[in-house]
């Protein structure tokens, strides 16, 4: 069955976690016991009916403060397909919790409270969608009773988001006007909105397509988790390097490299478990056998000969800071890349990002939830792809060494 991952972000009271508890609770996918927790709880909208926003309320701080301080992941599921679902938190100071919550996600799902229409928030969220190339974005105009449902407010905020977004890159969009609180177009279409012919949200996302045939386009790559040498008497001339496959595929026979050394080989034997394959596809997490014996370490990278990603210890790319600490430009940071962890510094700051306006600029600070571009210096040579064209190979983490705390995220854009 098919997995969709998909995140909610919107500014605070659009309306998120109603939608979510909304879309839950009419899939029948709240279980008994949260139901009672439900009713002991007592909360009640103004109309008397259930707050069913308490379904995403993870941390008593959370409902004590009444917003969403981290992401919340719910999980359920229809007869057509699984879904994963990642609650972002609305105030300004979480956008690193959005960041997180998105870095997987198949599809953005963008609130608009109709009241207020596109504001700095949905400008900053949208920035953030395109910076982490998520490849659908579904715009739900909530809150439409409080509009009388009126056609013209749906119109107007539709015509302000694609003149927000002309400039970003952002595939595929789509609108739905629906109402969390009453229910209309979350699981069935309302008649109370008879000029809207779409789907209901639920449908769309029953239906919407998944990019997974982008990844089939990929070129392959293999990073080496581990190396296993059991070295016992039955197997004293074993050498496997297991991982998984992050794009394209391999298959028995395939002339491949080890980066960053450069040495080549053919690969001899795919096992899964104690199965020989003769195709490892991507997502695959196997154990590769070469044809010779070549000089291989946890965090390199098999790739076909024909196949090669950028390999440079000079590399530029978007980064979201974490952390409180703003960074230190004199600090030798850690770089995680799959298993590979290798020293970094910073060589310049190449912009920040006015996530009010979308306008870059110089700086010479970077602190909490700042975004922006930066270059730095690798000690070791690392093997990577643009982001957009390969998140998994693309994508990295900061280390602080003084604490061993992620202090940022870093989507690769390209080496020096």
């Amino acid at each position: 069955m098919d997995l969709l991952k998909f995140i909610t972000a919107g500014s605070v009271d659009d309306g998120k976690s109603t939608l979510i508890g909304r879309l839950l609770y009419d899939t029948d996918s709240v279980l008994d016991d949260q139901l009672e927790a439900i009713q002991r709880a007592n909360r009640k909208n103004n109309d008397g009916t259930i707050d069913l926003a308490i379904l995403t309320d993870g941390l008593k701080a959370e409902r004590e403060q009444g917003i969403t301080i981290d992401v919340a992941y719910k999980y359920f599921q229809t007869e057509k397909r699984k879904f994963i679902i990642a609650d972002a938190p609305g105030h300004i100071q979480y956008t690193r919790n959005m960041v997180t919550g998105a870095s997987n996600a198949d599809l953005a799902i963008i609130l608009i409270d109709a009241r207020k229409g596109v504001i700095e928030q949905t400008r900053r969220h949208s920035f953030l969608v395109s910076l982490l190339a998520i490849p659908n974005v579904l715009v739900c105009v909530n809150k439409m009773d409080m509009v009388d449902y009126d056609k013209a407010v749906f119109d107007k905020i539709k015509t302000d988001y694609e003149l927000l977004t002309g400039n970003l890159n952002i595939g595929q969009i789509d609108y739905i006007p629906v109402s969390a609180l009453k229910g209309d177009n979350i699981v069935v279409q309302s008649p109370n909105i008879p000029w809207y012919d779409g789907q209901s949200l639920l449908g769309f996302l029953e239906t919407v397509t998944i990019n997974h045939h982008l990844t089939d386009k990929q070129q392959a790559r293999f990073p080496v988790q581990w190396v296993i040498r059991p070295q016992t008497a039955e197997l004293h001339d074993y050498r496997g390097y297991a991982g998984r496959v992050i794009g394209g595929s391999f298959k028995v026979g395939d002339r491949v490299v080890a980066l960053p050394s450069g040495f080549s080989s053919s690969i001899k034997k795919i096992e899964l478990s104690s199965e020989e394959l003769s195709v490892a596809e991507n997502g695959a997490s196997v154990t590769i056998h070469l044809a010779e014996d070549i000089d291989i370490s946890r965090g390199d990278m098999l790739v076909k000969e024909d196949e090669q990603p950028e390999v440079s210890q000079l590399f530029e790319a978007d980064i979201c800071w974490m952390d409180t600490k703003p960074l230190d430009f004199s600090h030798m940071y850690l770089l995680q890349h799959h298993g590979k962890t290798t020293k970094v510094k910073v060589q310049d700051v190449i912009y920040r990002i006015n996530v009010d306006t979308l306008e870059k600029a110089s700086s010479d600070h970077f602190g909490l939830n700042d975004i922006g571009q930066i270059q730095f210096k690798s000690a070791d040579s690392l093997a990577f792809d643009n982001y957009a064209s390969n998140k998994a190979n693309g994508g990295a983490i900061l280390i602080d060494s003084r604490n061993n705390l992620t202090v940022a995220a870093l989507m690769i854009t390209k080496s020096e």
